[in-house]
């Protein structure tokens, strides 16, 4: 092929995925900035409305709530469940300085009988933990606040969606390229590999960042201390160290998100001091 033929098939293919993007596409600020300051729009694939990304989640967080009922592993402890659920209703309670429509979610918070250090919060507020970070981190109801609030987090910054939104981009422009150039779509499966080291990963990183700033905001509306984020990433850095390079991982190194949090606790004193003395 010679080289002005195939600059004109790339940029038709640029053409056609540029298209997809620009009619999918849109750039939206999906929670207010709060006194912490998360302002970033963020694009989401307008055919993935928020709606249909909460009924998604909502099915798969059903399915996992049955295969833990079949295991007998669901809310087997009364006690860590009542917990559980006391401090999600105080941060649950202030949501709404975020996101309005979000004190309307159907939340839901259930507790898993397993030994993983794990927890999360599905598009829409179904949470999940496992007694397994409760028990091997001795966590506080202020950490798990601090865990609670970063989960929470997520789900109010739609970064599932987003992610969503992401992975559809690349789709569209692998369809592009293959129709164009005649290309089975499976030979640019390395090629999606290497973007996605490229750019997701680094915008994953953002979001974890942004999880941690907004979590870090809610338990301090909720009147959690918010130095208990710093005592909870301490933990988690000696139970699990610093193996993962931080280039290579989704997440911040550990000295990193304390380092980050920690500067940012100043601006959420204020709103802690306010709802403990209440």
């Amino acid at each position: 092929m010679g080289w002005e033929r195939m600059v004109k098939k790339w940029l038709q293919a640029l053409g056609v995925g540029l298209g997809f993007l620009l009619v999918g596409c849109e750039s939206v600020l999906t929670t207010n900035a709060g006194a912490i300051g998360v302002e970033r729009e963020q694009t989401m694939f307008s055919l993935l409305s928020p709606g249909r990304v909460h009924a998604m989640a909502g099915r798969a967080y059903l399915e996992a709530l049955e295969q833990a009922q079949s295991k007998q592993q669901l809310n087997r402890r009364p006690y860590e469940v009542k917990r559980l659920r006391r401090i999600a209703s105080r941060l649950i309670a202030q949501v709404r300085s975020f996101r309005p429509d979000a004190g309307n979610w159907a939340w839901e918070v259930n507790l898993i009988d397993d030994p993983q250090l794990n927890a999360y919060c599905m598009p829409g507020g179904k949470i999940m933990f496992y007694s397994g970070i409760i028990d091997t981190l001795s966590l506080t109801d202020d950490e798990i606040a601090a865990i609670m609030g970063h989960e929470m987090a997520h789900a109010l910054r739609e970064h599932g969606r987003e992610a969503m939104s992401q992975a559809y981009a690349l789709l569209l422009g692998e369809l592009a390229l293959s129709a164009v150039f005649d290309v089975d779509p499976d030979l640019i499966n390395i090629g999606s590999i290497v973007v996605n080291y490229a750019l997701t990963l680094p915008n994953s990183r953002t979001n974890e960042a942004e999880a941690d700033l907004i979590g870090l905001e809610l338990m301090a509306r909720a009147g959690y201390d918010p130095e208990a984020a710093i005592s909870l990433w301490q933990k988690i850095s000696v139970q699990a160290g610093q193996s993962i390079p931080e280039f290579m991982s989704t997440h911040p190194a550990h000295d990193t998100r304390i380092s980050g949090l920690r500067a940012n606790i100043p601006k959420v004193e204020l709103l802690y001091r306010t709802a403990s003395s209440r």
